[in-house]
């Protein structure tokens, strides 16, 4: 580890810190519906879409009708991204000749992007036209982000409100998120990725000849645009196959710092848009510490381990630490802080091939989405999902003292402490039982990079990736199969929307209890303490996930032994 290293990190932490009350004051604005210094522009536009869809933006919608219509738009979302992936051959925009992609890889796809996963079991340039990268891909990339937002405040307003039925309007909610908060800050992140050298064009492919006199293409496109939203919605589709790491996609190391802040920008925000909202920014600093503790504790483990690298290659005189699958240009420390970065925000984006960590290195973007992706998180999926911990941290609290659990004026109850109980464990189901059943499929294993444990990993890593909406993977495994295309779907639907219907109930629950005042018997929740059992809770609980999946290899091992076959 270097002192330039730790700079670099520090700084990161510092520039977020610094923008969280900054985009939390603003994005609180927007979704009350006050005026910004964007509103005379926008406005004029946010009304025409509201005549021409026919919403009505004072009507609230209750708990369950806010759900109903965020799946029905979703399910509207799936059939175009499907229909122009089956049909890009004959559409325009595709100055490559891209033919249609597999029926099963089109499924997997779609589902990928309106989950905000964007797992990629395909090469970009290699697959998908312009008019796909961009109507589709980009499009929904816009959609599922803005959609995790608006799930987010549904779920702050229920803290937030007290004594009536409804959490705001869901059409209100992603129309002004895209318009307000997305679009302005992508346009900027866009020409600046231009200025960086990032391609943006709607030009062919280009033809180029090597000095040994062979032919190359060198594929192009309008990826300045996709990247921006694909960073700051936290989505991680690349536009290339190498996503981050390729040249194009992350020219240079000032690059790759901006598109590190675009990741945590939002999700950090929503804290401080928790803390307004409820009446109280420190409420909103105590869950960005919480969160803070968890995000440096692991930065400094993924740093410490690929700094030190490998003893076999160390005592050869090879040192200097791990930089198998690194990228010169970003170094291990830029790497490391990367690599936690992307998994801890469920953005899924890479600059780094985290199959070719070290162990520990590797484990930890694994925990991080084993513990649901909350340091942080995915824009609103972290905070939602951070707020589901704080519930049970409450409720743990209650059972110390003896007393009904309560939770900035709102007592929590036995229906919320199931509800995210519920939420929560989705996740394990979903990720541990179809590595189980991939571990024992013969045609499954024959798509392993490697055998024994880290053959084992690629597989847990793959279902972990997709149930907690990341959409990176450990490299070595071949995953467009039919077996995995389809698993890996479900696991990514799952994973989502079982996750979002019982948080958004308690949304609707929270918002129609009273408001309790605070006595001398309630549990202080912006201090140390809380932070500590906040931290303490995520960590037993994820424990809880996490320890099985170690010792589900040992197991599956015996299950396909007899079965007769290996991994």
């Amino acid at each position: 580890m270097t002192l330039i290293g730790w700079v670099q990190i520090l700084l990161y932490c510092a520039i977020i810190v610094a923008l969280t009350p900054v985009l939390g004051g603003y994005m609180t604005r927007v979704f009350n519906g006050e005026r910004t210094f964007l509103t005379p522009i926008l406005r004029p536009v946010e009304l025409a879409l509201y005549r021409a869809a026919g919403i009505d933006e004072k009507r609230e919608q209750s708990w369950l009708a806010y759900t109903v219509g965020m799946l029905l738009f979703h399910v509207g979302g799936f059939a175009i991204l499907y229909a122009l992936m089956r049909f890009q051959a004959g559409l325009p925009f595709n100055p490559a000749d891209q033919s249609a992609a597999a029926p099963d890889l089109t499924f997997n796809t779609a589902i990928s992007f309106i989950t905000n996963t964007n797992w990629q079991n395909y090469g970009g340039e290699g697959t998908m036209s312009y008019l796909t990268q961009m109507l589709g891909l980009t499009h929904q990339n816009y959609l599922s982000a803005a959609t995790g937002i608006a799930l987010a405040v549904a779920l702050i307003r229920g803290f937030a409100r007290h004594s009536v039925q409804t959490i705001g309007n869901f059409w209100v909610d992603i129309t002004r998120c895209t318009l307000y908060v997305l679009m302005p800050i992508c346009i900027v992140a866009t020409l600046f990725l231009v200025w960086q050298g990032m391609p943006q064009t709607l030009g062919p492919y280009i033809e180029a000849t090597t000095l040994e006199g062979a032919k190359q293409t060198i594929a192009v496109g309008p990826v300045a645009s996709q990247v921006a939203i694909k960073m700051l919605g936290t989505n991680g589709g690349g536009f290339f196959n190498a996503n981050a790491a390729h040249p194009f996609e992350n020219p240079t190391a000032l690059s790759n710092f901006v598109q590190i802040i675009l990741i945590f920008a939002l999700g950090a925000a929503l804290t401080n848009v928790f803390g307004r909202m409820v009446g109280n920014q420190r409420q909103g600093w105590a869950i960005l510490a919480a969160m803070g503790v968890l995000f440096i504790a692991g930065v400094a483990l993924t740093y410490w381990a690929e700094a030190h690298g490998n003893d076999i290659i160390n005592a050869m005189g090879l040192s200097g630490g791990n930089m198998e699958g690194k990228e010169t240009r970003f170094g291990i420390a830029a790497s490391a802080l990367f690599a936690v970065i992307t998994t801890a925000a469920s953005c899924g984006a890479v600059n780094a091939m985290h199959d070719s960590f070290t162990a520990l290195g590797g484990m930890v973007p694994l925990i991080n989405m084993q513990l649901g992706e909350i340091i942080v998180g995915g824009v609103g999926a972290g905070m939602y999902g951070m707020l589901l911990f704080v519930i049970i941290a409450i409720f743990v609290a209650g059972l110390m003292v003896g007393r009904t659990p309560e939770y900035v004026g709102k007592k929590i109850e036995a229906k919320e402490v199931k509800m995210a109980m519920l939420a929560i464990l989705i996740l394990p189901l979903m990720y541990l039982g179809w590595t189980a059943v991939a571990a024992v499929n013969p045609q499954a294993l024959t798509q392993l990079g490697n055998s024994g444990p880290h053959g084992f990993t690629e597989m847990l890593y793959l279902y972990t990736s997709s149930t907690a909406n990341n959409g990176s993977a450990f490299a070595g495994i071949t995953a467009n199969t039919m077996f995995f295309n389809i698993t890996g779907a479900i696991a990514m639907f799952v994973g989502r929307f079982m996750m979002i219907i019982p948080t958004i109930a308690i949304a609707g629950s929270l918002a129609s209890k009273k408001s309790v005042p605070a006595s001398l018997g309630t549990f202080p929740t912006t201090g140390a303490l809380f932070v500590g059992l906040v931290v303490g809770v995520i960590v037993i609980v994820g424990g809880l996930t996490f320890f099985p999946a170690l010792a589900l290899g040992p197991l599956v091992e015996q299950f396909a032994m007899v079965a007769g076959t290996t991994f």
